[in-house]
């Protein structure tokens, strides 16, 4: 593959409580490990990242699928949950949850573009086999 661009983040500190920043600097960012989790909260953490890249990819496979297909709809949003918790090998794993809701198109148009854009999206490609990814599909 010749990568068309490539993100570049240098992680420093702790690890989980340390900081984030891109060779532009447009992400500059303190990290701490959420509450939930036994940290000190307060910052942001890898997940919530990730949960915002993927949601936002995502989007745009929306729009570029449907645009492809001919599909017109309106008043989109997609939200990402990443939900992080032991695994069965003694280390952590991620699980995603995809809520997309479309507006002026019916449930199975809606269905229909969203796996399609599942097939589209960079993040559901590195993430297939690796991580669960639950779609959800809302219409109004």
């Amino acid at each position: 593959m010749d990568a068309l661009y490539t993100a570049v983040a240098t992680a420093t500190g702790e690890g989980r409580n340390g900081h984030t920043r891109t060779s532009d600097g447009l992400v500059d960012v303190d990290l701490a490990v959420p509450r939930e989790m036994g940290g000190p909260g307060g910052a942001t953490n890898p997940e919530q990242l990730f949960a915002a890249g993927y949601a936002a990819c995502f989007h745009s496979a929306l729009k570029v699928v449907g645009k492809a297909q001919g599909v017109a709809f309106t008043d989109s949003a997609v939200t990402a949950e990443v939900g992080i918790g032991a695994n069965d090998a003694g280390g952590f794993a991620l699980q995603v949850t995809l809520r997309v809701e479309l507006g002026g198109i019916d449930q199975t148009a809606a269905q229909s573009l969203v796996e399609a854009a599942h097939q589209v999206c960079p993040y559901s490609n590195a993430t297939r086999g690796n991580i669960e990814v639950t779609l959800e599909v809302e219409v109004g």
